[in-house]
């Protein structure tokens, strides 16, 4: 009694399309998010995600390092006529400087992203619960049909041990005085 699903693929044919309601939640799940995409960022959040990824890469911490590797030399070979003699006061005022203010930049974009991340997570929250409610009702219909599956096999049993029954004739228990 085993009937096959309608979108289950066949030899013959191609790969099955999802269910309507399937392709309604990704249709809907799409304009959502292409809305939010298709904004423009402001000015300050492009700055800070330019800041951000411009210091989070080697390029400029090879940059950064030559460059300190370049004034440290310079002022040493420089000797008496050095612009910022040994303890470096102005070379430490120029990266605290540069600390302060790309320390609260990088947090910005990083603000933003974790809002974009919130916003995905969400949404996948939201997919998983409903693929969790779908697989629920998928169980619940397999148990459903396991149920009546056995059902018509027990009733299908039960017919032909009447049909046996009734080609053997009536059956008496052998008594017990005939086995002894």
């Amino acid at each position: 009694m085993a009937t096959s699903h309608p979108h289950a693929p066949t030899p013959s044919s191609p790969a099955p399309h999802p269910p309507r309601h399937v392709r309604a939640v990704v249709a809907r799940s799409r304009r959502k998010r292409g809305t939010a995409r298709d904004l423009p960022l402001p000015l300050g959040a492009r700055m800070a995600d330019a800041l951000a990824a411009l210091v989070g890469s080697w390029r400029f911490v090879l940059a950064q390092s030559a460059l300190l590797a370049a004034w440290l030399l310079g002022n040493a070979l420089a000797g008496a006529a050095a612009w910022d003699p040994f303890p470096f006061i102005l070379l430490n005022l120029l990266l605290s400087f540069q600390a302060a203010y790309t320390a609260p930049i990088i947090m910005m974009s990083q603000n933003r992203q974790e809002e974009i991340d919130r916003a995905r997570a969400i949404a996948d929250y939201r997919v998983n619960l409903r693929a969790e409610a779908d697989i629920a009702l998928l169980h619940e219909k397999i148990d459903m049909l396991r149920a009546q599956e056995i059902m018509a096999l027990t009733e299908m049993l039960r017919r032909a041990l009447d049909r046996l029954e009734a080609l053997e004739g009536p059956r008496n228990p052998p008594s017990p005085a005939s086995q002894a």
